[in-house]
């Protein structure tokens, strides 16, 4: 069920095929010109437009231009992009969205650039550099960071309640009646009438402050929202990872699990799925109306900016097993096939996985790069920002993390789980009704 870092790595090494496909990168060599590259996450933004500008100084006959995109634009904007050959010439790629890439050609291998500029792999954290091996066999990107899953809670929020920051650090779960877990939610739920959500007369349909804040209904994978409750259970996404062909949706572990968690918004524990349309769960959390919100690393930032809001950090709750688990997942860059500058693109995304660029994004404390020394350098980053980031470091050493699911055809399973699990999560249909989706899921792998 958790699988450490490396054991996720001898996994991908040993599902990989001998096939190949995809044109190999060139030697970086001769590179020249403008290249563009583009990111989704905002608070990344001044850290990568410093790289940027730290990379034309020492190679000035390249220009980068950095461009940052929200997160659906991103990905619609990239796809269309590839469609019409305006897609930028490197971009930010996740585990949930390369393999289909890779499996259209759309992406350069970068197993050549690997060994003629003889890059050292070993310098990533553990596992991080193998995730970017397709199934073909061939490597379409290189390491920039990785993430693990925590709660954000609202210190004052809990004082209130009556509630130590030590018992938001030691919850436990079970599908069943959702632990201690499920009892400082609902009391860290308060009413307009002062009520708390396990006292009596508590008006579930009139909420102030939200226990547990909602994203949106996760789809799938559930990355933010339950994926760290599921795993406890020993469910596993797919038949094997990476690159499984049967999915389990129809397992009753999992199933009971997202009972449970659509259960928190009957109960009026968590907001209802239509009211987080055009909002953000952190802004939210940020005004003071949720106690608690489950949210990945990549969000430190964001969540301890919020003026008058003395924001904890704590680890997710321990299973019916006795321990915790966390997705964990690694971002990586990748060069578009279609790039008329594949020489300097190749030695962006070379800086870009290289210690002087990750130092700098480390220096700023916004999420841990993927190499080793650069990840120390952003927790000693965030320790001076007087933030605590044990939470979700713990994962990473105590081996708890298990991985993003990495198969293909992505964008069409979640076009299948995502109406499926806001059905679920809006009360419209039982859990049950996963089974017929994962059929359908399933049936793609056909």
């Amino acid at each position: 069920m958790k699988k450490t870092l490396g054991v996720a790595a001898a996994a991908a090494a040993i599902a990989l095929s001998l096939s190949a496909c995809g044109a190999p990168a060139p030697a970086s060599t001769e590179a020249k010109g403008e290249i563009n590259y583009w990111l989704w996450d905002a608070n990344q933004l001044p850290a990568y437009q410093q790289c940027a500008d730290d990379f034309t100084k020492a190679n000035p006959d390249i220009k980068v231009k950095v461009t940052q995109r929200g997160w659906d634009d991103y990905w619609t904007t990239l796809t269309n992009g590839f469609v019409a050959g305006t897609a930028p010439d490197v971009f930010t790629d996740h585990l949930a969205k390369y393999p289909e890439f890779a499996s259209n050609k759309q992406l350069l291998a970068l197993d050549d650039a690997v060994k003629n500029d003889k890059l050292d792999l070993s310098i990533y954290n553990e596992g991080l550099a193998d995730l970017w091996v397709a199934e073909d066999g061939k490597r379409y990107g290189l390491p920039k960071d990785w993430d693990t899953i925590a709660m954000f809670y609202n210190k004052k929020l809990v004082a209130d309640a009556g509630l130590t920051e030590e018992q938001l650090k030691n919850l436990d779960w079970n599908p069943k009646d959702g632990g201690s877990y499920e009892k400082a939610i609902a009391h860290l739920t308060v009413d307009k009438n002062g009520v708390r959500g396990d006292e009596a007369g508590f008006d579930k349909n009139n909420v102030a402050t939200y226990g547990l804040g909602l994203e949106d209904g996760s789809a799938g994978m559930g990355q933010t929202q339950w994926s760290f409750l599921t795993a406890t259970t020993g469910w596993t996404h797919t038949d094997k990872n990476p690159w499984g062909k049967k999915f389990n949706y129809d397992d009753p572990k999992f199933q009971e699990t997202i009972t449970w968690w659509a259960g928190l918004v009957e109960k009026g524990y968590m907001p209802k799925l239509e009211t987080t349309v055009g909002t953000e769960m952190q802004d939210t959390f940020g005004a003071g109306k949720a106690a608690i919100n489950t949210s990945g690393s990549w969000m430190i930032g964001q969540y301890t900016s919020y003026k008058g809001v003395e924001t904890g950090i704590a680890p997710t709750p321990k299973g019916p097993d006795g321990q915790r688990a966390s997705m964990f997942n690694g971002l990586a860059d990748s060069i578009w096939a279609g790039t008329k500058n594949p020489a300097a693109s190749v030695k962006w995304v070379e800086y870009l996985a290289s210690t002087a660029c990750q130092d700098v994004v480390a220096s700023k404390g916004v999420v841990f790069p993927a190499i080793t020394t650069s990840s120390e350098k952003a927790a000693e980053a965030f320790k001076a920002k007087g933030t605590d980031v044990s939470a979700f470091t713990t994962h990473v050493k105590e081996g708890t993390t298990f991985l993003f699911p990495i198969a293909d055809k992505a964008a069409k399973v979640e076009g299948i789980m995502k109406p499926a699990m806001d059905a679920v999560i809006s009360g419209k249909k039982p859990a049950s009704s996963f089974t017929e989706a994962n059929e359908k899921v399933n049936a793609l792998f056909k």
